[in-house]
C-alpha cells in the first residue's frame, strides 16, 4: 500500500485527500505544517509527498530544499492557489515530480499520483 505525506495548512484539503486516497487502499499521513513534515520524513518512510505551496512556517519550496538534502527522498509533488513563474520554474528546479493548480480535479490529481508512483516503482 503506498504511503504519501500531506502537508497542507488548511483542515479542508487534508481531510478531502485523506477521505479521497484512504478509501483507494493508500495510506495518508498528514501534516499542518512544512516543519511537522520534515519531523516526520525524519522519521517515517514515505512514498510521495504531496504538499502545498504557501504555508505560514515555511513554504512546500523551503521545505523541499531541506528535504532534499537527504538521499533517496521521496518524490513531490507540489499543491498550489498562488501559482507564478518563478515558483514553477524553482519547482522544476528542485525536480518536483508535478506542480498542480488549486482547485485541482482530485481524479487528475489520483492520476498523477498513480503515474509518479510507477516511475517510482523498481523494475522486477
Amino acid at each position: 500500500m503506498p504511503r504519501i505525506l500531506v502537508v497542507d495548512d488548511e483542515l479542508l484539503i487534508r481531510d478531502l485527500l485523506y477521505d479521497f486516497f484512504t478509501s483507494r487502499n493508500y495510506d495518508i499521513i498528514l501534516a499542518e505544517s512544512a516543519s511537522k513534515a520534515l519531523e516526520i520524513m525524519g522519521v517515517e518512510e514515505v512514498d510521495l509527498v504531496l504538499t502545498d505551496l504557501k504555508m505560514p512556517d515555511m513554504d512546500g519550496l523551503e521545505m523541499l530544499r531541506r528535504a532534499n538534502t537527504r538521499e533517496n527522498g521521496p518524490p513531490v509533488i507540489i499543491m498550489t492557489g498562488f501559482p507564478s513563474l518563478e515558483s514553477a520554474i524553482e519547482a522544476l528546479r528542485l525536480r518536483v515530480a508535478d506542480y498542480i493548480v488549486k482547485p485541482f480535479n482530485i481524479n487528475r490529481l489520483f492520476e498523477c499520483i498513480e503515474a509518479v508512483l510507477e516511475e517510482k516503482a523498481p523494475v522486477s
